[in-house]
């Protein structure tokens, strides 16, 4: 039986011994048919989080600093019928498609990190991830970028012209542009993102509006009160968010069923509330969520 002192061993072999086959593997691994599955919608794992330094799920304030956990979940996931893929910075990204975890799946690697949470520059969301020739380079099949305005920050406007570019340069190679937009401030020193229905349609129409295409973009929005209206906003394809750990599952599987029932949902990218649901039944949260998206 592989131990996880045997999977970390081959991981870092790898790294240490023969560092190109990443890139091998990259350029070889099959890619999937579309960017959507089985069920007609995107369904991805979303695994950025910690590039950005938030580990937390639930509870468990590091529950995302134990990187072999994290990547048995994550395998765990990808393995369940229905899931398309993953959304990753690429050390993870790397290290699943090194476990042989990525074929035909969709891939999107996140490309602004430099925002660390709890920072003074938090909303100075530099690209410090993927680039998009990086990510073409790569076989990825897109790019995420988060976009946080804050009316009261100068920073905004850099990493609205940040993300302009991002999305120009994705469509350039005929990759997906996922855009997750907030109205965001600062309370008490720290940022908080505004998730009115009206603050995210404004934040939405923004991202809409970036760069000189947005054949390629769709928008990556929370799931608040009145999500009709929200998606009524714009005629891009829509991923739903799936947000934090909820304690009440079934609410939280309940709201999204009914976000999902709008024509412009088109999927879904859940990160801790699939790799940490609140009774740590990773197959079950999945296999629930798959079912909300037939």
């Amino acid at each position: 039986m592989t131990t996880q002192h045997d999977r970390l061993t081959a991981l870092l072999d790898v790294r240490v011994r023969e560092p190109e086959r990443v890139q091998a593997l990259a350029v070889a691994r099959p890619r999937p048919a579309g960017l959507v599955g089985q069920t007609g919608r995107l369904l991805l794992v979303a695994a950025d989080h910690p590039a950005r330094g938030a580990l937390r799920a639930g509870d468990r304030a590091l529950a995302m600093g134990d990187r072999l956990e994290l990547l048995d979940r994550l395998c765990t996931v990808l393995s369940r019928p229905g899931v398309d893929g993953v959304l990753g910075t690429a050390d993870i990204v790397e290290d699943l498609l090194l476990l042989g975890a990525l074929d035909r799946k969709v891939v999107l690697g996140s490309m602004n990190r430099g925002g660390l949470a709890g920072t003074v520059f938090e909303l100075d969301d530099r690209f410090t991830g993927y680039t998009a020739a990086g990510a073409a380079a790569r076989g990825l099949q897109g790019g995420k970028m988060l976009l946080r305005i804050d009316p009261d920050d100068h920073a905004t406007v850099s990493t609205l012209e940040a993300c302009a570019h991002a999305v120009d340069g994705l469509a350039a190679h005929g990759l997906m542009a996922m855009i997750e937009p907030f109205l965001s401030h600062r309370v008490d020193g720290r940022v908080r993102n505004l998730l009115t229905p009206d603050d995210v349609i404004r934040s939405a129409t923004v991202a809409a509006g970036l760069g000189a295409t947005s054949a390629h973009t769709w928008l990556k929005l929370p799931v608040v009160e009145d999500m009709d209206r929200v998606l009524s906003a714009t005629t891009l394809p829509v991923v739903l968010l799936g947000g934090e750990v909820a304690d009440d599952q079934e609410a939280q599987f309940a709201s999204w069923r009914k976000a999902l029932a709008h024509p412009a949902a088109r999927g879904m990218v859940v990160g801790r509330s699939l790799l940490y649901p609140p009774d740590d039944d990773v197959a079950g949260a999945v296999d629930a969520t798959v079912e909300l998206m037939a």
